[in-house]
């Protein structure tokens, strides 16, 4: 079992920026590889970005390339989502995600264990 806690998210202004974090316990977070979604209201939950093992191997979601950057601490047991340029349009609940099986990280249904997401809000 391995419990996610998010934190990080708030309310910001266009062309901010917000560190959200994700803090894991549990088991061995270095096994697992990690994933961000996010979900709006009356939306799907969407992929935004996940990581491997280590920070060797990153992917995106292509509309967020380039504003937004993870990455990992596996001393500190806690992935990191650096968001920059917010827009109104990335207002939403933020979700970690762990995966221990293979897959491809771009889809929900690789992943083993969710956070309780954290809410961002992107004032225009």
């Amino acid at each position: 079992q391995v419990q996610l806690v998010e934190s990080g998210g708030g309310l910001v202004q266009t062309g901010g920026s917000l560190r959200l974090s994700c803090a894991a316990s549990g088991r061995t977070f270095s096994n697992y590889r990690m994933g961000w979604f996010r979900q709006a209201p009356g939306k799907e939950r969407e992929f935004v970005a996940a990581i491997g093992w280590s920070d060797d191997n990153t992917y995106y979601a292509d509309s967020l390339k380039g504003r937004f950057t993870i990455s990992r601490d596996n001393a500190k047991n806690t992935v990191y989502l650096q968001m920059n340029s917010l827009k109104p349009e990335d207002t939403a609940v933020y979700y970690c995600a762990a995966a221990r099986r293979f897959g491809v990280l771009t889809t929900t249904k690789v992943y083993d264990y969710w956070g309780q997401g954290t809410q961002v809000t992107v004032s225009s």
